[in-house]
């Protein structure tokens, strides 16, 4: 069994109440570095690349340099993803570690708080990351990330501002009524830095109406483990409805070998949704093709 990555929640906390986001339900929570390097030993066998994100902001930690020095010890490649709001409190030359891949922005995080962030000061942070990035530190992407298309185009006023600001320091013509039409993937705006496109997605939830068979990602090119040790089959699942054991509790070995992770296998490889989540989950309809 092999993941493509394994997404680790060094940390729950956000510090942010995202309108697009579920409310967090489980008390905040950091993992403690032993722990943490623990798991990566286990994980050695399955994957060599880890996100350190589920429902958390790993920017929000003080330590983060910590994380990513045991990473680069223990042989991983880190991506790490964040609302942008913490940039300042990190230097480039945490962000843009030697063992960090890739850092993910969500750009689509500022307009949906009531923080008192001025938008400049937000995308003054961006940019400086971003020069750093482009004057010394070849090796990672950025990828500032507009997941907020939607068929009504609801986002466009703000994407509007982003675009101007992104056209000024990149000199590039980025255009909203061309990208709501084409709809790209992503953009080139710099070397290894990228405008990244998505639509909105409803977070799986034991409340959504939605019901449906069909195959998922989970447990086949990821899975994912909580600040507290729960190991879930996806990305999604930053709650632990599916819960499929504690790395408290037993190996990371005997939870994926357990029959709970391997029905969930076994049913989406015959487009069957074993779990009551993954039944109610609409992202998985992505995947039909």
């Amino acid at each position: 069994m092999q993941f493509h990555r394994v997404y680790i929640e060094i940390t729950n906390i956000c510090g942010l109440a995202c309108s697009f986001c579920p409310p967090k339900k489980e008390p905040s929570k950091t993992m403690p570095l032993p722990f943490f390097e623990d798991i990566l030993q286990q994980l050695r066998p399955y994957t060599r690349r880890i996100a350190l994100h589920v429902m958390g902001d790993p920017l929000t930690l003080s330590n983060l340099q910590d994380y990513l020095d045991i990473a680069k010890k223990q042989g991983f490649e880190v991506e790490l993803t964040t609302s942008g709001y913490y940039l300042q409190k990190h230097k480039s030359a945490t962000l843009f570690h030697s063992a960090v891949r890739q850092l993910n922005i969500s750009l689509n995080s500022f307009n949906k708080n009531s923080l008192s962030l001025q938008f400049d000061t937000y995308m003054d942070a961006i940019f400086y990351h971003c020069s750093q990035k482009l004057a010394h530190y070849p090796k990672p992407f950025i990828n500032l990330r507009l997941w907020n298309l939607d068929a009504l185009a609801s986002e466009t006023a703000y994407n509007k501002m982003v675009f101007e600001k992104l056209n000024a320091f990149f000199g590039s013509s980025l255009d909203e009524a061309t990208i709501y039409e084409e709809k790209p993937a992503s953009i080139r705006l710099a070397s290894k830095v990228l405008l990244d496109f998505d639509n909105y997605f409803e977070w799986p939830s034991m409340n959504a109406t939605h019901s449906s068979d069909g195959t998922c990602h989970g447990l086949k090119s990821h899975i994912g483990i909580l600040a507290n040790g729960t190991v879930v089959p996806c990305c999604l699942d930053g709650d632990g409805v599916i819960n499929l054991g504690n790395l408290h509790e037993a190996s990371l070995t005997e939870i994926l070998q357990a029959k709970k992770a391997q029905d969930i296998i076994s049913g989406f490889k015959n487009f069957v949704a074993v779990e009551e989540l993954c039944k109610r989950c609409s992202y998985k309809e992505r995947f039909h093709s």
